[in-house]
């Protein structure tokens, strides 16, 4: 178990691995999201979606399931160091995750895309923004224990 301690949180230590393990499920969980969403919006309710150019992929999907993997693993390397050297870093992650959610939403506004697409789109990277945010905030609840030494409270009195 690779364990590091904590300069922002001195009676607590991070366990990396449960972080980036959680990571790259959060990844997973995000991918998906793009990928359901997407097909909500194009092909249930058959409104074009504003994606971002991309060379690593064809498709729509590949592309919008791309980026999700690609922002939820660099969510994690700033939650993993604000965690390291941060007071208070789930808070600061939480602002943080919120306020690029909501750049990443306000994008497909700037497109000459269709009013529908632009709030189409705009949701579904709302959607995967909030996930990303919400399971790496718990992600790092479950990775941080009770440092080596430090008393735990009496579960009786």
């Amino acid at each position: 178990m690779s364990s590091y301690r904590s300069a922002g949180l001195p009676d607590k230590t991070l366990d990396a691995g449960k972080l980036w393990a959680g990571g790259v499920a959060t990844a997973l969980v995000a991918a998906l999201v793009a990928v359901v969403g997407l097909a909500i919006v194009r092909d249930l309710v058959d409104i074009p979606v504003t994606v971002p150019p991309a060379t690593f992929a064809d498709s729509q999907a590949g592309i919008m399931a791309g980026y999700a993997v690609f922002a939820a693993l660099i969510a994690t390397a700033l939650l993993h160091v604000l965690v390291l050297t941060t007071p208070r870093a789930a808070n600061f992650f939480v602002w943080i995750g919120v306020l690029a959610t909501i750049l990443a939403a306000l994008w497909p506004f700037t497109t000459r895309a269709e009013i529908g697409s632009k709030i189409c789109s705009s949701a579904i990277y709302l959607a995967i923004g909030l996930a990303i945010v919400s399971l790496l905030s718990g992600t790092a609840a479950a990775a941080r224990s009770p440092g080596v030494g430090t008393p735990r409270p009496d579960p009786i009195g």
